[in-house]
């Protein structure tokens, strides 16, 4: 029997952080389907809001996340962490990510919902800098083992009470038990057609969780991100909304602006939605070396599609992008099962309300686990039960595109009461066929985008009005 104090499942800057503070407390895994820098933190350009500058205050911070998820958001949250945000950058600093300053203060920027400049940055990787550093600190800790190319097949639930996890590891089904479970799973932007998420962003956590019988809290609020690269055939390439933030227009085929780019994403997206035409994001205005430097992962990322930041327009559409629901908890990140916590994109503390503001996900995450850390206890290891291990079968083909397609076209960014009944007719159908799983990742993600599909559905069915990211055109 494999046991720990402590199980983390993923590897982004939640369960890293948590890490990092429960090995003081015991011994620690973490187990990351991927290599453990293959998270979505990873891949966050903008940076990380706090209250941070001289003209900013927690009341303003606290205003823009309330308006921002359309005053759905649970309010003692949103103190709480805007409250403990500058004490957490202070902590990434002092763990070696090189934030932009200017003199011996943070450089900081804007963007849409925000009332002032409040997001610190690294260039436009700031999550691969925080990612960086964190993964650094864990490597060092003795304390800590990571297990990578490891998937998370189910939680071990018996009575409402987690007991550990179900693995495939090497091909290979393992049982892994401890005192307490932490989902730091991240989202699950795969169940779209079009996403800026990484592929390895298939709702895993959400999944178990909702297999295990946890409770969930808003999952029909999907934010579509903006501005992401708009290429027939191509994977959608997230576009900052710092541009947006330094001076980026939005603007149609006859060089027209339509929105003021600086308003929160699902007012932004939705105006680029309706438009029904090519739209495009527009900086060639401002000076090229400062965008070459300033958005250099960007630009080279632009100049492998064949486009120049500095001199063209760059076609975008929105994308699927985070997930502002998911796994109820509360402070402490105590889920509805007992010894099971969660945090990050898969949990949902209410912070997000309807519709999250830019840069709020990372402060969320690390404020989050840090406090979850410090509450949660090391605790004797309790008589584990016998639990039988999954059976592997086969699946329908092509389950995976099909789950995206049914999601783009009935669960998006305009919806109608009856695109919603029917794409659950569509996803259940689909269930219908699909008893077991192949013994490979594919196989089992597939399970698991079909599993949060219908719930995302089933709740988005339950809002009779539009509100923030769930817009119902009819």
């Amino acid at each position: 029997m494999k046991q720990f104090d402590f199980i983390v499942i993923g590897s982004g800057i939640s369960g890293l952080n948590f890490a990092l503070n429960a090995s003081k407390k015991g011994k620690v895994l973490i187990v990351t389907k991927k290599k453990i820098i293959e998270a979505a933190t990873n891949y966050a350009q903008g940076g990380i809001a706090a209250v941070l500058g001289k003209i900013d205050n927690y009341e303003k911070h606290i205003n823009d996340t309330m308006k921002a998820g359309a005053f759905h958001n649970n309010k003692r949250a949103v103190e709480y962490m805007v409250k403990n945000g500058p004490k957490e950058i202070q902590k990434l600093l002092d763990l070696g990510v090189p934030f932009e300053k200017n003199k011996s203060e943070l450089e900081l920027t804007k963007e849409g919902g925000h009332s002032t400049r409040r997001v610190a940055f690294v260039g436009d990787r700031t999550g691969h800098s925080i990612e960086k550093a964190l993964i650094n600190a864990v490597k060092k800790d003795p304390q800590i083992e990571v297990w990578e190319d490891t998937f998370a097949i189910d939680l071990l639930v018996r009575n409402d009470r987690c007991y550990g996890i179900e693995v495939l590891k090497n091909n290979r089904t393992l049982q892994l038990f401890s005192s307490a479970v932490i989902l730091a799973t991240g989202g699950l932007g795969q169940a779209y057609k079009h996403t800026t998420n990484p592929r390895i962003s298939t709702g895993d956590g959400l999944a178990m969780a909702i297999r295990a019988g946890a409770k969930t809290q808003d999952l029909e609020f999907i934010q579509f991100h903006p501005t992401a690269l708009d290429i027939p055939r191509k994977k959608r390439f997230l576009l900052t909304e710092a541009l947006r933030g330094e001076g980026a227009k939005l603007v149609n085929e006859k060089g027209e602006r339509f929105i003021d780019e600086l308003k929160s994403r699902d007012i932004v997206a939705r105006a680029i939605y309706n438009q029904k035409e090519q739209i495009y994001l527009d900086i060639s205005h401002k000076d090229s070396k400062y965008l070459r430097k300033r958005f250099a992962h960007v630009y080279k990322e632009l100049k492998k599609h064949g486009f120049d930041l500095t001199k063209q327009k760059i076609p975008v559409s929105p994308a699927a992008h985070y997930v502002c629901g998911g796994v109820k908890v509360n402070l402490k990140g105590e889920t509805s099962i007992k010894n099971l916590y969660a945090f990050g994109e898969v949990a949902c503390t209410g912070v997000h309300g309807a519709n999250r503001l830019a840069s709020n996900s990372l402060l969320e995450a690390i404020v989050f686990s840090h406090r979850i850390a410090h509450e949660i206890k090391k605790k004797k290891s309790p008589k584990y039960p016998n639990f039988s291990k999954i059976s592997f079968k086969n699946q329908p083909s092509n389950l995976k595109s099909k789950i995206k397609k049914i999601m783009w076209k009935h669960a998006g960014i305009s919806r109608t009461t009856q695109g919603l009944k029917n794409g659950l007719r569509q996803l259940q159908a689909l269930n219908n066929k699909f008893s077991h799983v192949q013994k490979n990742i594919s196989s089992l993600e597939a399970r698991n985008l079909l599993n949060i599909s219908i719930q995302i559905i089933k709740s988005a069915i339950k809002r009779k009005q539009s509100l923030g990211c769930h817009y119902l055109s009819e």
